[in-house]
């Protein structure tokens, strides 16, 4: 659990300095995101994915990426040290912290 959250904390680190349109103030700030994108994903995303079900086979899956988005947009909210301009920065965000966590679940577990 603790090596998730690391990683998940990195990810969100990285992709932030990649990214003009994501701010976000310090490590421990994503490690604040984290823990609410886990907290997100496990409560909210399940409904939302099961109530989009149909939009998603329609889209052939591709309609996640705009579900991941909305979570992310959702803990913008509530975090105020974490800031994303727009749902495309949200959707670029959503992109490139999911290639950076493979990368690192790759080498780390």
């Amino acid at each position: 659990m603790f090596l998730s959250l690391f990683i998940n904390s990195i990810s969100v680190y990285v992709t932030s300095k990649l990214l003009d349109g994501v701010e976000l103030k310090n490590f421990w700030t994503a490690v604040g995101v984290a823990v609410g994108l886990g907290l997100v994903n496990f409560f909210i995303k399940p409904v939302v994915s099961l109530l989009a079900l149909p939009l998603t086979v329609i889209t052939l899956g591709l309609f996640s990426i705009v579900i991941n988005a909305f979570m992310i947009m959702i803990v913008d909210y509530f975090i105020d040290t974490f800031k994303i301009k727009s749902f495309g920065w949200a959707i670029g965000f959503s992109i490139i912290m999911s290639i950076i966590n493979m990368a690192l679940y790759a080498i780390f577990a």
